[in-house]
C-alpha cells in the first residue's frame, strides 16, 4: 500500500491533486457544518451550477475559468442570500430559480461553441488533469484564506448557525456574518469544481458532516470530526481513483457514501447497547 502512494505521488498531477483537493475538502466540510445545520446545504448544488455556467462562457471565450467564475458565483452566493432573506422567494426555490437558470445558460453558451466538448465533461464530472500550475497556485491561496477567517469567526459562526435572533440580540451583525459564510463557499464550490466537477462538488459539503453527526453532536467536535472525515475520504478516493482508473470525483463521493453508511452503523449500535 504505501508503494502505491510513493508511485501514486511520484506524478505532479496527482500531487496538485492531493495538495488542492485535500485543501478543499477540508474548507467545505468547515462550511458545510453550518450550512447543514441551517438548512441551508444545498446552496453547494445550486452554486455548482452557475460555476458550471460561468466556466462554460470563460473556455468559449478563452478567458481564465477561476478569474472568471469565482467573482461570478460570489455574485450569485450573495444574490441567492438577499433573495432568500427579503422576498417571498424561500430558501430551496431561490437555489432552484438561480442554479437552473445558470445552468441553461452554460448548455446554451456549449451547444453555440466549438470545440469545448472535453473541457465540458470536465467541468461536469471533473478531472485531476484539468488543475493548471496558476490553477493550483490561487487555490491554495484561497483555501488558505477561507481556513483563515473561518477560525477567526469560529464563534460569530457558531452563534448564527443555532440561533440568529439571540445572535442578533447580542450584538453581532447576522447579515455580515451569513455573507462571510456565502462567500467563503462560493470560493471553496469554485475552486472544487474543477477537480470534483460541477454535479458532485456539493457532495463534500453534505457528506462530511451529515456522517459526523451520526455519532456526534456538540457542534465543535462535529466540526473536527468533519474535517477529518473530509481528508481520510478524499485521500482514500484519490487513492481508489489511482488503482481502478475510476473519475476522481465520484471515488471520493462513494468513499463519503461508505463511510456515512458505516458510521450509521455505529451509532445504531451504540444506541441499543446503550439501551
Amino acid at each position: 500500500m504505501f508503494e502505491t502512494v510513493l508511485e501514486m505521488l511520484s506524478y505532479p498531477f496527482m500531487v496538485r491533486a492531493v495538495v488542492v483537493g485535500g485543501l478543499v475538502s477540508l474548507c467545505a466540510a468547515l462550511l458545510g457544518v453550518s450550512l447543514v445545520l441551517k438548512r441551508y446545504s444545498m446552496i453547494g448544488d445550486g452554486l455548482s451550477h452557475v460555476g458550471f455556467g460561468a466556466l462554460a462562457i470563460a473556455t468559449a471565450m478563452n478567458l481564465a475559468p477561476l478569474s472568471v467564475s469565482i467573482p461570478v458565483v460570489v455574485t450569485a452566493a450573495f444574490l441567492l442570500l438577499r433573495i432568500s432573506e427579503s422576498s417571498k422567494i424561500k430558501g430551496d426555490a431561490a437555489i432552484a430559480l438561480i442554479s437552473i437558470g445558470s445552468l441553461s445558460l452554460g448548455v446554451t453558451v456549449i451547444s453555440m461553441s466549438v470545440g469545448v466538448n472535453t473541457d465540458v465533461y470536465n467541468f461536469m464530472f471533473g478531472s485531476i488533469l484539468a488543475m493548471s500550475d496558476d490553477d493550483v497556485f490561487l487555490s491554495v491561496v484561497l483555501s488558505v484564506v477561507v481556513l483563515t477567517l473561518f477560525i477567526l469567526f469560529y464563534n460569530k459562526i457558531f452563534a448564527i448557525t443555532f440561533d440568529e435572533t439571540f445572535a442578533r440580540a447580542g450584538g453581532i451583525r447576522v447579515g455580515l456574518y451569513n455573507m462571510l459564510i456565502a462567500l467563503l463557499t462560493a470560493i471553496t464550490i469554485v475552486l472544487g469544481m474543477r477537480m470534483m466537477g460541477a454535479l458532485l462538488i456539493s457532495g463534500l459539503i453534505i457528506f462530511p458532516p451529515l456522517t459526523s453527526m451520526r455519532l456526534f453532536k456538540k457542534f465543535k467536535t462535529v466540526t473536527i470530526s468533519a474535517a477529518v472525515i473530509a481528508i481520510v475520504g478524499f485521500l482514500t478516493g484519490v487513492c481508489v481513483s489511482f488503482l481502478l482508473n475510476t473519475p476522481i470525483g465520484s471515488s471520493v463521493i462513494i468513499v463519503n457514501i461508505i463511510a456515512f453508511i458505516l458510521f450509521s452503523l455505529l451509532a445504531l449500535i451504540r444506541n441499543a447497547v446503550r439501551k
